[in-house]
C-alpha cells in the first residue's frame, strides 16, 4: 500500500473532520527523529516539569504506541533526552509528541522514532514521578484521549477517534 499523507487523509475525510472524530493539531511543534512520518494508538500523560512518568512509560514495550506528553507548553526545561528516546526507540515505540521542550536533539535526531516538540532546550527535569497518566489531553487546540489514533508526518499530525484505513 502506498503511503497517503495527512493532507490526502483530510481531504478523503471531511466529514469525519466536520464530526470532530478526526482533528488536526495547529502547527506548532518542531520535528525530531529520523522517523518523519509514524502514527499509532495514543498513550497519555499529564506532567509539568517532570519526567519521571515519561520515563516509566517509555521502559514499558511500546508496540507501535505513541506516547502524547502535555507538559504544560513549558519551555523552562526539556522533559525529555536522548537516553528515553533511545530506550523507546528499542522498545519498539511509534512516537512521541511533547507539549514542552526536548534535550540531546543531535542524540534524538539519529534515533528511528518520531518525535516532535515545541523547542529544545538544555535544563533538565525533575524526576519526582509527578503527573497523571491515561488522561485526556488539551494540546495544540485540540482535545486528545488515550486509546485514539495519531497521524504524524511533515504537513502535521492529526488525531482520530478511530483507527483509519489509509
Amino acid at each position: 500500500m502506498a503511503f497517503v499523507t495527512t493532507a490526502e487523509v483530510c481531504d478523503a475525510n471531511q466529514e469525519l473532520i466536520r464530526s470532530g472524530q478526526l482533528r488536526a493539531l495547529q502547527p506548532i511543534f518542531q520535528i525530531y527523529g529520523r522517523r518523519q512520518i509514524f502514527s499509532g494508538p495514543v498513550v497519555t500523560v499529564k506532567v509539568f516539569e517532570d519526567n519521571g512518568l515519561i520515563r516509566q512509560f517509555l521502559e514499558e514495550k511500546g508496540n507501535g504506541r505513541v506516547l502524547v506528553v502535555d507538559g504544560g507548553g513549558s519551555q523552562r526545561c526539556a522533559i525529555l533526552g536522548g537516553n528515553p528516546v533511545v530506550q523507546a526507540q528499542n522498545n519498539g515505540w511509534a512516537g512521541i509528541v511533547v507539549n514542552g521542550c526536548i534535550r540531546d536533539v543531535d542524540e534524538i535526531n539519529g534515533c528511528d522514532i518520531g518525535v516532535r516538540a515545541l523547542a529544545s532546550h538544555p535544563i533538565k527535569a525533575s524526576k519526582k514521578g509527578l503527573g497523571e497518566q491515561r488522561v485526556p489531553v488539551n494540546i495544540a487546540g485540540t482535545r486528545i484521549c488515550d486509546g485514539e489514533w495519531l497521524y504524524a508526518d511533515t504537513d502535521g499530525i492529526l488525531v482520530s477517534q478511530i483507527e483509519l484505513s489509509v
